[in-house]
């Protein structure tokens, strides 16, 4: 030992647990980036190049996270009671009110011209008068019966996933929010265990110097670190008491931080109003929202907006009146949208998605909630392990031939 401690071989020696402390760093950094990144394909596909594995499967990632978390933690009937129809009817009636006049005057320019400037000035306020006068109790006909309908109208669970799977970026953010340190623990976690391996590593290859050691002490790293750091997240499931010590997965003891962090992303940016708008009028079931909202206007087309209906005919004529219904109906689309599409209305809107779902999320149980989490690494698991073992017993074999000057027997 005297010997040993004099020469050039302690440094050789010693820099074991370094290496080994370098691998498992790296291969578990190496890891969590390959989970997520490239977000598209990067290499000649199919076979040589790599995709995040997120991305790679978002279309499969979106269901599981979905069935995992929002199927469980509210009901279509129970979001849009929280979006409350009575708020966004009157968000409608408020932002379409002032801008009523506009609204008329453009649609009857763009139908008929003639008929509409040949109008007097009385004739034209009685149709603002009279739609203005319609246009509360319409709103509010028309909300009511969606919402009575909305379990019809609404796929939740294939408007989440159409949006995930179009937006990987957003996909990789749900799960990189909601697990940012459990990720760093993983990385973090390499290192040391890493190094421990190392010193272990250390006085094997000092006892038994076989050429073998460093890379299969290598692959061990690399695959141990992983495999550890991963099960420490999610094991035990439920927590365990040993002494004064509650020992539960890392993952599993941030129930509450994750509920918010996760509902306020799926709140703001998935469930919004605008989405959920567009996903029954643009859905599978549009036609039959768009004939909601034709049934409630049809009152107010037969009213002839305030005009007598056979004078409107005899003016008009039957394909112009038509016509008219049509743009009207139109119009009344683009209107709802946008009216409830407006940031500030959103976003209050998306709070009080956001209470219900972080209620209901706190009430899962250890189970139900890792799932949360637990498919992004279920995912390919084995194949990032044996990576990180690759590369592991690659290290191995160069700390064999540069540090210790040996070659492959």
């Amino acid at each position: 030992m005297t010997s040993l401690a004099t020469s050039i071989e302690l440094l050789q020696y010693l820099s074991i647990p370094v290496i080994a402390a370098c691998i498992g760093w790296g291969t578990n950094w190496l890891a969590i980036k390959m989970t997520f990144y490239p977000i598209e394909f990067f290499g000649w596909p199919p076979y040589l190049g790599w995709q995040g594995i997120i991305p790679s499967k978002a279309r499969k990632m979106a269901f599981i996270s979905v069935d995992a978390t929002i199927a469980k933690i509210g009901t279509v009937p129970q979001i849009f009671q929280q979006l409350d129809p009575n708020v966004l009817a009157t968000q409608l009636i408020h932002t379409i009110n002032p801008r009523l006049e506009g609204y008329v005057n453009e649609l009857m320019m763009r139908e008929s011209p003639a008929l509409w400037q040949s109008l007097p000035g009385p004739a034209k306020r009685l149709v603002y008068e009279r739609a203005r006068k319609a246009l509360p109790a319409l709103v509010m006909q028309v909300m009511d019966d969606i919402a009575q309908n909305a379990e019809q109208l609404l796929d939740i669970k294939t408007m989440v996933v159409d949006r995930l799977t179009a937006d990987k970026t957003l996909l990789n953010r749900i799960f990189l929010t909601c697990g940012y340190r459990e990720f760093h623990f993983i990385v973090k976690s390499g290192l040391y265990l890493g190094f421990g391996f190392g010193l272990l590593q250390m006085l094997l290859w000092y006892v038994f110097p076989v050429w073998w050691v460093l890379p299969l002490g290598g692959l061990l790293v690399g695959f141990a670190t992983n495999w550890i750091a991963l099960n420490v997240i999610f094991r035990p499931l439920y927590p365990v008491r040993i002494g004064r010590w509650r020992i539960q997965g890392l993952f599993l003891k941030r129930q509450p931080e994750v509920a918010e962090s996760f509902c306020h992303i799926v709140a703001h940016d998935i469930l919004t109003v605008g989405n959920i708008i567009d996903a029954i009028l643009d859905g599978p079931r549009g036609g039959q929202a768009l004939d909601i909202i034709k049934a409630h206007l049809r009152p107010l087309l037969n009213a002839d907006a305030g005009v007598n209906q056979t004078l409107a005919h005899m003016a008009l004529g039957p394909a112009a009146a038509a016509s008219l219904r049509n743009q009207l109906e139109s119009k009344a689309v683009e209107l709802s949208r946008r009216s409830l599409s407006q940031p500030a209305f959103q976003k209050d809107r998306a709070r009080a998605i956001e209470s219900i779902m972080v209620e209901r999320m706190l009430a899962l149980s250890s189970g139900e909630f890792q799932d949360l989490l637990r498919p992004c690494f279920q995912e390919d698991e084995i194949k990032l392990i044996l990576v990180g073992a690759v590369l592991g017993m690659l290290a191995g074999i160069g700390q064999l031939i540069l540090v210790f000057g040996q070659a492959l027997a």
